[in-house]
């Protein structure tokens, strides 16, 4: 990142934020990476399916409920609030609004106690108010990119900041299983510890902890970013002023749409191809606990393999989202993607590739010792290889396309294309889970989607747009 020149602009017409300020940017994915990587992907999401609903299928039926909501809720508001935000200019007060809501929410997970009085349907609340406020929460973070480094660097420091943030997660991983989580046998954590607070396995108090931890960790991290990376400077506009202008630039740009074609194409096909890539990573922690049995500890082993694959394929993709464009780097990655989800669909307790026999895993046995377990890792590595430039690129790519001066409103539009269906997709996931009991069923439809984004993808032109 050193290698960006004061002297050269950036998209938005201002001199580039300096190296710490361009870092404490990409810090807020590390901030915000171990609500992805403990509560919807490795740790949580499969606690609450298997452990605190009572029933694997059951359980991934009513987490895709949830996140169904949440992603309603996510379509219907983004764009409204990143039009606002170009009526006001600074975007750091609308973060910090949403990032306190986030903490909040999140932090309730802690009550998720087996067997809980009220039942799942206040953890499921939670869980729906902490999705939708980190996701209104990045719309600002991400509308930030564009005025902090110049346009032939942005891939670069988007990769970069994908790293870093899978780094996160991992880091978070680790505490987890080496501090946190006892094995229920022996009551010591994976590095032969007393779990940290005492935490009683038989409570899945330490699964019930990533909510504190992750509100916490996200609170500390995201303090570089409000103090270091510059601002939009703050519009003199009262805030039902910038509502109403708001709404009215976003009803215009709306209509206008036709006359960003490209855009609209592209922000369709990410819509499309993002759904499936987030349901993978939502829903393959919930698959590997139903279908083998995984607790804690393996689940987390499975996400620090699967993390540090996933920063190491962000890293290489922002080089070559620079060098060979976005679009391209979008594009391979998505047919890595569809090949991994292939595999990983095709894996059950006892065989691999649909109909290939293997012997199951032992009482017992040591995490990944059965054929089965041992391909679902491969996969689900290639996964996060192709995962991180995938989300990565995408960032970049409409930074590439979208006119200077509606950044933030198109950023709105972005985060509103990676969650206008993703009511959908887990909504047919649960639908397909339940109408044929089967977890492997529900996780298949994410294949159409990747596909049918990739194939729109096809068509979008890697090219700048003008405001009308």
């Amino acid at each position: 990142m050193s290698e960006v020149g004061r002297a050269e602009m950036t998209v938005s017409g201002q001199a580039p934020a300096s190296s710490i300020g361009r870092f404490s940017w990409a810090m807020f994915d590390w901030a915000n990476q171990p609500y992805y990587t403990l509560i919807t992907t490795f740790i949580f999401a499969p606690y609450f399916a298997s452990g605190f609903a009572g029933d694997a299928v059951r359980g991934q039926e009513l987490w895709g409920y949830t996140q169904s909501i949440a992603g309603l809720v996510i379509a219907l508001g983004s764009p409204v609030l990143g039009a606002v935000a170009d009526q006001t200019g600074a975007r750091k007060p609308w973060l910090v609004f949403f990032s306190l809501i986030f903490a909040l929410a999140i932090s309730c997970l802690w009550f998720a106690v087996p067997g809980a009085p009220m039942g799942v349907w206040p953890i499921m609340l939670a869980v729906v108010i902490a999705a939708f406020s980190m996701e209104f929460a990045i719309v600002f973070n991400n509308a930030m990119l564009p005025a902090i480094v110049p346009e032939r660097v942005m891939g670069r420091l988007s990769g970069f900041a994908w790293g870093i943030g899978y780094l996160g997660g991992l880091v978070s991983l680790f505490i987890v299983i080496f501090l946190l989580a006892a094995n229920e046998s022996s009551g010591k954590t994976m590095a032969g510890l007393d779990p940290l607070f005492g935490f009683d396995p038989a409570r899945h108090e330490a699964d019930r902890f990533t909510g504190p931890l992750t509100a916490l960790w996200y609170l500390v991290f995201i303090l570089p970013l409000l103090f270091f990376t510059p601002d939009q400077p703050r519009l003199k506009t009262r805030l039902a002023e910038a509502v109403r202008k708001g709404l009215a630039q976003l009803r215009h740009t709306l209509l206008s749409l036709r006359h960003f074609r490209n855009i609209a194409l592209y922000l369709i096909a990410r819509m499309t191809y993002y759904d499936g890539l987030a349901a993978i990573f939502a829903f393959g922690g919930i698959y590997a606990a139903g279908t083998f049995g995984w607790k804690i500890e393996t689940l987390a082993l499975f996400g620090i393999l699967l993390s540090i694959f996933a920063a190491l394929g962000a890293f290489i993709g922002g080089r070559l989202d620079d060098a060979f464009g976005s679009k391209r780097t979008i594009v391979v990655s998505l047919l890595g993607l569809i090949c991994a989800t292939l595999m990983a669909v095709s894996i059950g307790r006892e065989e691999i590739f649909f109909f290939i026999p293997v012997a199951g895993s032992a009482a017992g046995a040591a995490p990944f010792s059965s054929v089965a377990e041992q391909a679902y890792l491969a996969a689900g590595v290639f996964i996060g290889v192709f995962g991180g430039p995938a989300q990565a690129a995408s960032r970049t790519l409409l930074a590439r396309l979208a006119p200077p001066s509606m950044m933030t409103e198109f950023y709105g539009l972005y985060s509103l294309s990676g969650k206008a269906t993703s009511f959908i997709a887990p909504f047919v996931i649960a639908i397909v889970t339940a109408a044929f009991n089967s977890q492997r069923a529900g996780l298949a439809v994410v294949v159409a989607f990747l596909g049918l984004g990739l194939f729109l993808l096809l068509f979008v032109k890697e090219e700048r747009s003008t405001a009308l």
